[in-house]
């Protein structure tokens, strides 16, 4: 059970960060580099060696310009050093797991202690709360049946900050009957599935309450989805940038006037292909270090976004966190199931996610190649589970999620040896075929 009062501590305090003076911040965010950098040094082998290798001993990094002097780790990096990412300091059976797939389909695990998880969900709630979210508001979010389950009972005791789940994985007109039930004042889901949800609304001319505001993520959002979204609901969107490495990252405030940095619990760098940082203004791949994790630290970690550091200092909304605006990211293909439901690239993600042997995967690509016709490439880490065991289990796992009969569609599996990039020449985790998706 979370710790409901420490929770609200790290809301009230991320709340103040977001005003603090930009010397302030500054001051700050080198003393929790040193100190992340050091303890890392010390207690996580990974990051030991890899300093030892540069040269660096932790007295070497003690403000935020130091950490050029360190080298950046890519994902397929740090999987392959998995098991010395730990702190010594903690038991990895007692440590709560994340797990990504990411763009490129390749799984990646974050370890958090208990408070740290806590500290994610003060994290999750702040720009909700920027943008105007009160305590008992009624809140719905569209997303993954493995989310259901995370409110605590003070959260279901007294309705504070307790959102009401609906399936992303339901047809999109059920998810419409379930929202309205609720009438929300936020609504709440990744960008692409309240696009689905909107292109639905004015289809069919659904009655809906409309929310006193929208918040999206998980995916980039064009600026023409996100005109039809609010014109639809007739509410304002905000959207929001994270990860599951790192959790939120950068959100926008009301004033959607680029995105403000989650400055006080990531530090994020812009560089060029060289690894040097570009100036403001100029645009460059997302690097980015933990401030706040350190049963897993993780530090210069290329993220595999594009964005641009925002050359204005301070917001009109009056808060003095950095801002920044996304260039390129993950941009993927919607699926389209028997029947008509569509399915956002990242709910493929989160069924891929929450099967048995996930953990035992090194990457998989989602294929749609007709409306009826699936394939599933999987490259194994080991060959610990035999091909046709994960098979058996994989299709099950698929079928049961995606509520897939054996005759409404054909889900093949195909064990790889390497999964090349697709016809564009990008590493994707899901690919659509299908023509006009």
């Amino acid at each position: 059970m979370y710790n409901y009062f420490r929770v609200a501590y790290y809301v009230a305090s991320l709340l103040r960060h977001t005003w603090w003076s930009q010397k302030r911040l500054l001051n700050y965010q080198n003393a929790k580099i040193h100190e992340i950098v050091k303890y890392a040094y010390y207690h996580v082998p990974f990051y030991h060696e890899k300093f030892r290798e540069a040269g660096i001993k932790p007295d070497d990094i003690r403000t935020i310009q130091d950490l050029n002097k360190l080298p950046i780790v890519s994902r397929k990096e740090l999987q392959a050093n998995s098991e010395k990412l730990i702190s010594r300091e903690f038991d990895l059976s007692k440590l709560r797991v994340a797990s990504t797939s990411g763009s490129t389909g390749r799984p990646f695990f974050t370890y958090l202690d208990k408070k740290e998880d806590e500290f994610r969900n003060a994290k999750l709630l702040r720009p909700h709360i920027v943008c105007g979210q009160k305590p008992r508001d009624k809140w719905v979010i569209i997303g993954p049946p493995q989310h259901h389950g995370k409110l605590n009972r003070l959260q279901k005791l007294f309705g504070v900050y307790a959102p009401v789940f609906v399936s992303v994985f339901d047809p999109v007109p059920e998810q419409i009957s379930a929202i309205a039930n609720v009438g929300p004042d936020v609504l709440d889901g990744y960008s692409s599935s309240l696009f689905l949800l909107a292109k639905e609304v004015e289809k069919n001319k659904a009655d809906m309450a409309k929310p006193r505001f929208m918040m999206g993520g998980a995916e980039l959002i064009d600026e023409s989805s996100r005109k039809f979204i609010e014109h639809v609901f007739g509410s304002p969107y905000y959207d929001q940038y994270g990860s599951e490495e790192f959790q939120m990252m950068a959100w926008q405030c009301p004033e959607r006037d680029g995105y403000h940095i989650d400055a006080d619990t990531v530090l994020m760098q812009f560089v060029d292909k060289s690894g040097e940082e570009v100036s403001p203004g100029e645009k460059g791949e997302i690097v980015c270090t933990s401030l706040f994790n350190y049963a897993m630290p993780i530090i210069r970690y290329a993220v595999g976004d594009i964005g641009v550091l925002s050359e204005e200092m301070k917001c009109a909304c009056g808060r003095t966190f950095p801002r920044m605006k996304m260039i390129e990211g993950r941009r993927e293909s919607i699926v389209r199931l028997p029947g008509g439901r569509v399915l956002s690239p990242v709910a493929i993600g989160d069924c891929m996610c929450t099967f048995k042997y996930f953990d035992r995967i090194y990457q998989y690509r989602f294929i749609q190649k007709k409306i009826d016709l699936f394939k599933i490439m999987i490259k194994k880490k080991d060959a610990s589970i035999e091909d046709k065991v994960m098979e058996a289990e994989l299709l099950a796992h698929m079928r049961r999620i995606l509520k897939l009969g054996d005759s409404e569609a054909t889900i093949e599996v195909e064990f790889m040896d390497e999964i090349s990039p697709d016809r564009t020449g990008k590493i994707r985790k899901v690919v659509s075929e299908l023509r006009n998706t």
